[in-house]
This record gives C-alpha cells, structure tokens and sequence, in this order.
C-alpha cells in the first residue's frame, strides 16, 4: 500500500504501523540487544533464515521503521541507515567492489566524497576514473574497464550545482553491465526520484534535507531491486557466490531482489558497524515528516535569492539551475519539474578576500560547514570542505576558488537578501 501513497502521505505515515496498543509515534528502540525465548530462535537469526532483532549494529526497529519510510518515498525495495553519508557512500560501493575492482564516477561531486573515492578506497585496492560530468556517451564508455563494477554520479552536485544527466547516465552503465548509483541528497525524493530514470542504487546524506535541522549526522542506502545480479554474475561474485560466512548461501538465490541490502547489512554494517544510532534515527523521522513542506520552501526562497545575485552587479556569476540562463536548466526541468534545492553557487567580483569579507560579514546567514538545513548558512569550499582537495583537484570537482556555497533557508526571503546586500557593502 505505501508505494501507492503520494509523497507527502510517505512523509508522515510510512515506516511505522502501529498496531492495538501501540505507540502512535515511533518509539526509539534504545537498547543494544533483544531477548530471545530459545538458542534456536537465535541460531536461525544470525543464519539469516529468519528475520528479526538480535543486535543493534544489524537491525533495529526504530532505524528499520525510518529506513522502510526513505525507501518507499524512492520507491526502492529495501534501505539501511548508516552512521552518515560518508559511511553510506562508502558502503555502496564496497557492496559490490573489492580489491582489484574499478568504478567510474561523475567529478562533480562532494569533497568528502571525491576524497574517499580517490584516495582512501585506492589504499584499498579499489581504483576509480573520474569522468565530466557534462561528457558524452562515447567519453562515458571511454572510462570503462574489464574490472569496473559500478558507475557513480551526485543529482545535483555539492557545492558546485551541477545536475546529473539521469538517463544518459543510466545507459551508459547499463551497456556496460553495472548499477548506477545516485547520491540524491539535494535533490531529496521530494523533487527528483532517480530510480524513475534508470538508477539502480540511491544514498544520501540523511544529515542535510532529511533530517533538515542540523541535529544528527546520518546516510542511507537504498536499493531499487531493479538491478540484475545474477544477468552479470561473473562481476558480482559477492552477490552471486555462496557466502561462506554465513554456511555457503548465495545472496541472489536466498534474497532475489533483496540481495544486495541484505548483504550490505549482514555482511557489510556486521564487519564494519557504522550504524546510525536508534535516537539520531528517531530525530531523522521528525524531520522527514515535514521534509514534503519544507523543500518547496527552500525552493521558492533560492530561486528569488538566485535571481537577485544574478541582477546584482558586485556578483560575478551564479550557478543555480532554476536560472533560465544556466546551462543545467533543460536538464533541471526534466529531471526536476518542482525545482531542485536551496543550494547555489556564486562568485563575487573581486578577490578571494573580497568574499571572506563579505562571510564575515553577514549576520542572518552563519558560517558552517553545514548545508541544506532549515537556516541559511554560506561557505567557501575552497577554504573550508576542499582545501584538502589541490587546485587541480578543485577545478576537476567544478569548485572554482571563488566558489561561495549559499545554502537558502526558509526564513522570510525578503530577511536573508537584506542580510546579503549589506554584507556586500
């Protein structure tokens, strides 16, 4: 029934079900453990021929609850909640990648993730390419390699704004035998869902639109079932091969289209235990509730602020696809239709310390590292989130050295310009 409900139903009622008796809001399952009346009830469990709670770090129901909810809003067919997007990413690909393996990604991508993909997975064994975000099929294919097993792109990139053609995308991946996997953390399943357009797996940062009010750090993964495993076995042996781990069973022909979930949490959050805690999973759930009212808002505010920027004179550029000038604006009104986030992008006329000045500046809008929340908040990338990233680096993620990153809140609209324009002098 819940993947029948519209979007905004999802938001409120999924997930949690409650039965005669039972707490109508979700109850947070603060404990580490669960009893059971028999060893062979507990035996079955960790074979994985039963479901059901043994142990937190696996499963637990409230982050079970709130994991269901995001995936009925992607229309996926299972989710796990993860410690934050950086764990979530990381296990997306570590699912169905190992030593030897290579993967393709869009460069535009976040900072954080740029940085795990390029050097912390590469002291794993694990190689990736860096495509353009903009290139063509033909460059697209290009990068792939007898050993890549999966294809990597953002729906709309962090901080650089880029939008991510879905589709081309998608066949690209699809013609070379491997998932697409979409970090959809802008966009939120409120405006893009990009399963719709051919992605197989979808992450996010649960930490930014999600939770929405910058009070707990978390990431989910979620799997679209659409993926044919067992169509390309030879390259997902981890899948497709028996599990001698768990008494020799073979994740595709136990769990159909659950595979892949399943063995992100049997195998994956089992050996690595970046769990996102029953609380901050509580909290996530709050914040999705209102997740339907508060993204049009954001929307509705960084489109007046983007086309302020754009007819203000000390500013040097903008970059927000709303914009009928941007070059991603075709692209944002086939893949996002109700608009795409409150994040945009912009240079000011001037120098480097020309826009820390104008940061230091302002008094309604705060400088963090934070983005996508309730408040409007600013950053400069290359002097805070990249800096770790060389300017080679920075021009490959699209991150220019004036890059300001403006995350547009849902205060009044006509409050956070007036605190732009006097920051501007």
């Amino acid at each position: 029934m819940e993947n029948k409900l519209k979007p905004e139903t999802l938001c409120v009622q999924a997930g949690w079900q409650p039965k005669k008796g039972e707490p109508r809001v979700l109850p947070i399952y603060q404990s580490t453990t669960f009893k059971y009346d028999t060893s062979e009830q507990m035996a079955r469990l960790f074979d994985l021929e039963d479901s059901g709670y043994f142990y937190t770090r696996l499963q637990n129901p409230t982050n079970d609850a709130v994991a269901a909810k995001i995936a009925a809003l992607e229309g996926g067919v299972g989710a796990m909640l993860t410690s934050s997007g950086q764990a979530a990413n990381f296990y997306a690909i570590f699912n169905i990648c190992q030593a030897g393996d290579h993967f393709v990604c869009a460069s535009a991508i976040y900072g954080g993730t740029f940085n795990l993909f390029a050097v912390t997975m590469k002291k794993l064994g694990i190689d990736v390419t860096f495509v353009d975000v903009d290139a063509d099929e033909d460059e697209l294919n290009a990068a792939f390699q007898p050993n890549t097993k999966a294809m990597f792109g953002e729906t709309i990139s962090n901080p650089s704004c880029a939008v991510l053609d879905i589709e081309k995308f998608a066949r690209v991946a699809h013609k070379n035998g491997v998932p697409l996997i979409i970090d959809n953390t802008f966009a939120t399943p409120i405006n893009c869902r990009p399963f719709e357009w051919g992605a197989d797996i979808v992450t996010h940062s649960t930490t930014k639109y999600m939770d929405g009010h910058a009070t707990a750090v978390g990431g989910v993964i979620v799997d679209s079932g659409n993926f044919d495993w067992e169509a390309h076995a030879d390259k997902f042996p981890g899948l497709t091969t028996p599990d001698e781990s768990y008494h020799g069973l073979t994740y595709t022909k136990a769990f159909g289209k659950g595979a892949y979930m399943t063995k992100a949490t049997a195998q994956l959050m089992r050996d690595l235990g970046s769990i996102q805690s029953p609380q901050n999973a509580f909290l996530l759930n709050l914040g999705l509730e209102t997740l339907h009212l508060r993204i049009p808002q954001h929307c509705r505010n960084a489109q007046t602020v983007a086309e302020w920027l754009e007819s203000n004179e000390k500013v040097a550029w903008v970059n927000y696809c709303g914009l009928k000038g941007n070059k991603y604006y075709d692209l944002a009104q086939k893949y996002l239709p109700n608009g795409s986030c409150g994040v945009i992008a912009f240079g000011l006329k001037g120098s480097r310390e020309d826009a820390i000045q104008f940061m230091d500046n302002l008094k309604l809008a705060c400088i963090v590292t934070h983005v996508a929340d309730a408040r409007t908040c600013v950053l400069h990338p290359a002097s805070h989130t990249h800096r770790q990233l060389t300017d080679e680096q920075l021009r490959e993620a699209g991150v220019a050295p004036d890059l300001i990153r403006l995350s547009v809140g849902i205060e009044n609209v006509e409050d956070i310009i007036a605190d732009l324009k006097q920051a501007m002098g």
